[in-house]
C-alpha cells in the first residue's frame, strides 16, 4: 500500500511517511505524532520536528493521496464493476489555542451530557464502505477530508457534495451511493451526476412532495412543488 501512494511525495518526505505509518501501526497510546514516532522506534534518533513538519511545510497533497487510496480500495476490495458506497458525516476534534486554524464551537455527536457542543475544527469526511470477508461486517475507510470553515466558508453539505463528485469523477463507469444522515441535504443534491445516488434520513417533521408538474402555459407563477405526498 505504501509504495502506490510513493508518486504523492518527494523521496524525504516518503521516507517520513512510512515512518510515520509504520509508528501508526504499532503505537502504544493515541496516535500523535509524537506517538508514531515512539512506535516506528525513532523518537531517540530522530528530532522531532522532522514528523512534525511533515505535516505542515512537506509538498504533498492530501486530496491526491486520497484519490490513489480510492483507486485501490476499489481496485482490491470491491468487485468489478460493482456499485461503490460513500459514507458522508462530519467529526470534531477539539483543538484550544489562539493559532489553532478555523477552531470554532460546533456540533459535537460523540460529547457526553445534553449540550452536544464543543470546540475544535470540524472535518467533513468520505469513506468507502467495504465488506471485506475476513472481518464479516461493513468497513468505512476515510478517503477524503476537508475542513468547515463555519459560516464564512461552505456549508457541510456543500463540502460533501464537492468531495463525492471528485469521486465519482474517478469512476465515471460505476454507480456511487452515497448515505448520510439528516443534515446532508439541500438544494444543490438537485444537480447530482448521473452515476451518483444521494440518501439521508429524513427529519421526523419532514413533508414530502411529488416531482414538480410541467407547466401549463396559463399566466401566473408556475408551481415548485408537485402533489403532496405525507
Amino acid at each position: 500500500v505504501l509504495e502506490m501512494l510513493r508518486c504523492c511525495f518527494t523521496v524525504p518526505s516518503f521516507a517520513t511517511f512510512c515512518a510515520l505509518m509504520i509508528g501508526l501501526v504499532r503505537r502504544v497510546g493515541p496516535g500523535t505524532v509524537t506517538g508514531m514516532l515512539a512506535g516506528a522506534g525513532l523518537s531517540g534518533c530522530w528530532p522531532h520536528d522532522r514528523a512534525h513538519s511533515f505535516f505542515s511545510r512537506a509538498r504533498w497533497c492530501p486530496d491526491q493521496l486520497g484519490l490513489l487510496l480510492a483507486r485501490a480500495i476499489a481496485r482490491y476490495l470491491i468487485p468489478a464493476g460493482a456499485p461503490i458506497q460513500l459514507a458522508v458525516d462530519d467529526t470534531l476534534f477539539r483543538r484550544c489555542g489562539k493559532k489553532v486554524a478555523h477552531a470554532r464551537w460546533a456540533h459535537d455527536g460523540a460529547a457526553r451530557g445534553p449540550t452536544r457542543i464543543g470546540y475544535g475544527n470540524t472535518w467533513v469526511t468520505v469513506a468507502i464502505v467495504v465488506r471485506p470477508p475476513v472481518v464479516g461486517r461493513p468497513v468505512a475507510l476515510p478517503v477524503a477530508a476537508w475542513c468547515w470553515h463555519g459560516r464564512t466558508g461552505l456549508s457541510r453539505t456543500l463540502l460533501a457534495l464537492l468531495l463525492v463528485g471528485r469521486l465519482a469523477r474517478e469512476f465515471p463507469d460505476r454507480q456511487v451511493h452515497v448515505v448520510a444522515d439528516a443534515a446532508y441535504h439541500n438544494a444543490y443534491l438537485r444537480d447530482l451526476p448521473e452515476n451518483v445516488t444521494w440518501t439521508w434520513r429524513l427529519a421526523k417533521n419532514a413533508v414530502l412532495f411529488g416531482p414538480t408538474p410541467a407547466r401549463t402555459g396559463r399566466r401566473g407563477r408556475p408551481r415548485k412543488k408537485g402533489e403532496r405526498l405525507g
